[in-house]
């Protein structure tokens, strides 16, 4: 019987195989499996998610094909791992982020500036791999409801965060409001990269995202 679309198989020692086969625990395994993971990036970016192959990005990291399946079952499981890499980037970013707007003394504009800014190089980092997991539909099953649990992880920080600054207006529904900057912050800064937009209008767009946000802060 066939499984649908988002549903991992599970090989007979119950890992699922989109999960890497063993973890890099030296120096040189780790440089391998990150070798791996960068043509893997670029491959996908290349040549598509449905012809980007594992002989293909074997042989952009410069290693054989036996080599990569020491790690990797099969190319889902990379599509896995550089999934999980992302959540992971993304959330610590915006955890130091989120400490500087809690404890910096400057202006709201200027750390909004910052946030936004910092926010637009993440996703301009791997912009193929923005595409392959958000626009595609191929963020694995088993990481959505760990996306799901970060996002409202920052929401509630961010509700913490705004309550603490003297500059932010007081509100009745403080998660509203941080659910409204989040979501606000990540959809503009995700299309902004997607769409390919020409540096001068990223500059437009970003003050006008800050602009809409301190308003939306301070009214």
């Amino acid at each position: 019987m066939s499984k649908s679309r988002g549903q991992s198989l599970t090989r007979p020692n119950n890992r699922p195989i989109t999960q890497p086969l063993k973890q890099p625990s030296q120096q040189r395994s780790r440089v391998t499996v990150q070798a791996i993971l960068e043509a893997a990036i670029h491959i996908f970016d290349e040549f598509g998610y449905a012809a980007g192959t594992t002989s293909r990005i074997a042989s952009r990291a410069g290693v054989s094909i036996g080599s990569l399946y020491q790690y990797f079952p099969n190319k889902d499981s990379i599509l896995t791992a550089l999934a999980e890499q992302h959540l992971a980037e993304g959330l610590a970013l915006s955890v130091n982020l989120l400490e500087t707007l809690r404890t910096t003394s400057q202006a709201l504009e200027p750390v909004l500036h910052d946030i936004v800014g910092h926010m637009i190089a993440l996703h301009e980092h791997n912009p193929g791999l923005h595409r392959l997991l958000y626009e595609e539909g191929l963020l694995p099953a088993q990481l959505r409801q760990t996306a799901k649990q970060a996002e409202q992880f920052l929401i509630e920080e961010v509700a913490r965060c705004l309550s603490q600054r003297a500059d932010v207006a007081v509100v009745a529904d403080r998660q509203m409001q941080a659910y409204f900057v989040v979501h606000a912050i990540e959809h503009f800064t995700h299309r902004l990269v997607i769409d390919q937009a020409p540096v001068e209008f990223q500059l437009r767009g970003k003050s006008e995202l800050v602009g809409m946000l301190q308003r939306y802060l301070q009214a």
